[in-house]
């Protein structure tokens, strides 16, 4: 008998195989598919989530961890935000690590400590959440911080655990995709220096397929989830206050909302330009992933986007193109998602912050935007914001 046979005789895939075809009927029996193009995006968001799974399944070594691409193009999960470079490792509460790293030039760097994962009937607790403000730097950006049990000392890069803890999430933000430049991290338990995790087994190597199944198929679930706790209550074609990002970090706002826009419709959303270092506005689909950020203009920051004489930003949501910089492509879903995102912010935002939404016909738009010839573009230019984003994501994100 073969080895591939043998492998295969043991059945160590069969719980991801049966976890797989949950996962596809869960997706084939989403409420919101109302076209093919819908499944299509469903099925490719599986594919996506596949992956994922078994990422973090052999990834999930709390004794030797290391750090993972959470979200990528190719695995997107919980509105993604195109921005943004999300790295976790899987720790346990009682032991002690070490993260090293080298501080980019990005937007913002931050760092969350939490206590589970995302399930379908609740979303896990933040225990410590904190950016690079708050830790001692090196003039080369160089940094190195502990993380472990009892009390600790941040004004000695220590930071408590707490109870429960189990999984160090960090974020890189972008907000000048062309010119900032990422960092560096690394992640070791400090007592397992020059040691080695012990050789699989049949019985580790069952155990990472069957988490690999659980993972995805609660990852599905529970994503499908967020909309109903956070958007879909909300009147449609509106947007909150800003607000503290539920289970996020402490400097981080949000507004959100969700639109339903036809062929003939546009929706203006006007901000002030914030002046924060990261402010990002951004489209997802129905299964509450970004939309294609890279070969289309699903996404801006404040960087990216054109602020008008005025001092506000005006963005256009439509499925036509309205041939203005801020415009906001649907990509053919009528239906979608909308958040904004302020990051690294030194104080509260007030609804004074935040945006205001209008829905208009989409040949009113001239009349309805003030500063409409300014922020026109031509085909060739429209080009060439596309290609400048296809390069900066070639760079950065792909992987």
């Amino acid at each position: 008998m073969s080895e591939s046979t043998a492998f295969d005789a043991r059945g160590y895939p069969g719980p991801l195989a049966e976890a797989i075809g949950e996962a596809e009927r869960i997706i084939a029996a989403a409420p919101h598919i109302q076209s093919e193009q819908d499944l299509l995006e469903g099925y490719e968001y599986l594919a996506g989530c596949i992956r994922a799974a078994l990422q973090a399944a052999w990834s999930h070594d709390r004794d030797f961890p290391y750090f993972i691409r959470s979200a990528t193009p190719y695995t997107k999960v919980g509105l993604d935000n195109p921005d943004t470079l999300y790295f976790s490792a899987r720790i346990r509460d009682d032991a002690e690590y070490i993260v090293t790293g080298r501080r980019g030039t990005t937007a913002d760097l931050s760092f969350q400590v939490m206590n589970g994962d995302y399930t379908p009937s609740q979303a896990p607790d933040s225990l410590t959440a904190f950016d690079d403000r708050d830790f001692a730097v090196g003039g080369d950006g160089a940094f190195e911080l502990r993380f472990g049990p009892g009390k600790r000392d941040a004004a000695r890069n220590e930071f408590a655990l707490g109870p429960g803890a189990a999984m160090l999430l960090v974020r890189e933000v972008y907000s000048d995709w062309a010119n900032e430049l990422p960092g560096m991290l690394r992640i070791r338990r400090a007592d397992r220096a020059g040691a080695a995790p012990p050789r699989a087994t049949a019985e580790s190597t069952a155990r990472r397929y069957a988490v690999a199944g659980k993972i995805l198929v609660s990852q599905i679930k529970t994503f499908l989830q967020f909309p109903k706790w956070f958007y879909l209550d909300l009147p449609v074609n509106t947007l909150t206050e800003p607000r503290l990002t539920p289970g996020g970090l402490a400097t981080q706002y949000s507004s959100v909302g969700h639109y339903d826009l036809r062929d003939d419709e546009a929706m203006i959303v006007t901000v002030p330009a914030s002046g924060a270092p990261y402010q990002g506005i951004q489209l997802g689909s129905m299964w509450y992933i970004s939309t294609d950020f890279i070969n289309h203009q699903t996404s801006l920051t404040g960087a990216q986007a054109r602020i008008d004489g005025d001092g506000k930003v005006r963005f256009v949501i439509s499925e036509r193109d309205p041939g203005i910089a801020n415009w906001l492509e649907c990509t053919g879903h009528q239906r979608g998602f909308v958040q904004l995102r302020w990051q690294r912010l030194s104080r509260a935002l007030t609804a004074a912050d935040g945006p205001t939404a209008e829905v208009v016909p989409f040949d009113a738009l001239p009349a309805r935007l003030p500063h409409h010839d300014a922020a026109r573009v031509t085909p060739g230019q429209w080009a060439q914001r596309i290609a400048e984003r296809q390069a900066a994501v070639a760079a950065r994100m792909l992987g």
